[in-house]
């Protein structure tokens, strides 16, 4: 392979025609989100492309092939959002390599799915998770707070670093008293619970997550369940942290015992809790900075990884809650 880089064209040559043929996409499928993201003007001949366009751009789309191709290299499976998530990366941080990215494989699910991180404030925060005893995942939807946290435990409860997974939300009312729903507590409490079941059977499949459940070696339960308990040996996530009380906060993360360690996960601009009442979250933000073994990661609407319309949503409202605070 060789690049020659002129001031707005550049030219990239690829030795492997399979790794070409992978690289370019199925009728050239990858070139063509490639122009479309970065604005550039790709042209194939045979395992030779020839970029024009912005001189910025054009560099960029040259680091950008050069670490794909890398990738595919060493045998990973490119998909056409890896390619969005490697321009984000790339455009944050020139001197990042996506192969320290892409290839640092948390967990593979039932379905043969690799998880891995798929931004830069993915991976520290994989990485702080692998370090630290107690992590704060804070930021919008779809950044992959909870997901990656529930892979990092099932990774930690497979290589048998811990002996189990408790998942834990805060059962918030949201203007409808839990009283008068139908069923015994646990029934009523359910549907706070379902995202996480949801993301364990997504990697585990649902045989397994629910043999796991009714072992007892993974368990899923309210945060009001948690009072009293002292977790020895586990892997802890408490979602939608948002919602706790401060009280709340202080009681979940004095229930950790020897060996356990717990990933906190929130959203810190979209409480639930009623008008008035501190959100535990921010508090634990302000009370444990600067603590020992305790981590907090922030993530953006550039950490987005589900489909691209949830960044753009996720972008649109930001923009009028700013556009709210200047009135």
């Amino acid at each position: 392979m060789y690049l020659e880089e002129s001031d707005t064209s550049g030219r990239f040559r690829i030795e492997d025609q399979g790794l070409a043929v992978l690289l370019f996409g199925q009728q050239n499928r990858n070139l063509k989100q490639i122009e479309r993201i970065l604005g550039v003007r790709l042209s194939s001949r045979g395992s030779e492309l020839s970029i024009q366009g912005d001189p910025l751009q054009v560099a960029l789309a040259q680091r950008l092939l050069e670490q794909l191709l890398e990738l595919l290299r060493e045998g990973y499976p490119l998909f056409p959002p890896d390619i969005d998530y490697a321009v984000r990366i790339l455009s944050a941080d020139s001197r990042a390599r996506l192969k320290d990215i892409f290839l640092d494989t948390i967990f593979v699910s039932f379905r043969k799915k690799i998880i891995s991180p798929k931004s830069l404030s993915q991976k520290a925060y994989i990485d702080a998770i692998r370090h630290s005893d107690v992590v704060f995942g804070i930021g919008p939807a779809g950044t992959g707070k909870t997901y990656l946290a529930m892979a990092m435990g099932v990774s930690f409860l497979m290589s048998k670093e811990v002996s189990r997974i408790v998942l834990v939300r805060p059962a918030v009312e949201a203007g409808e008293k839990l009283g008068f729903l139908p069923g015994d507590l646990v029934e009523k409490v359910n549907p706070y619970l379902r995202p996480l079941y949801d993301a364990l059977y997504d990697m585990l499949g649902f045989e397994k997550g629910q043999g796991l459940i009714e072992k007892g070696v993974v368990e899923v339960a309210p945060l009001a369940f948690m009072r009293g308990r002292t977790l020895n040996d586990a892997f802890v996530i408490l979602d939608e942290a948002q919602n706790t009380t401060p009280e709340q906060m202080k009681m979940f993360l004095t229930r950790l015992g020897f060996g356990s360690r717990a990933v906190v996960t929130g959203d810190a601009t979209q409480t639930d809790l009623p008008t008035g009442k501190a959100s535990g979250l921010m508090e634990a933000m302000r009370i444990l900075k600067g603590i020992d073994r305790i981590t907090f990661n922030h993530f953006t609407d550039a950490d987005v990884v589900r489909h691209p319309i949830v960044q753009a949503i996720v972008q649109a409202y930001d923009r009028a809650s700013l556009k709210s605070e200047e009135k």
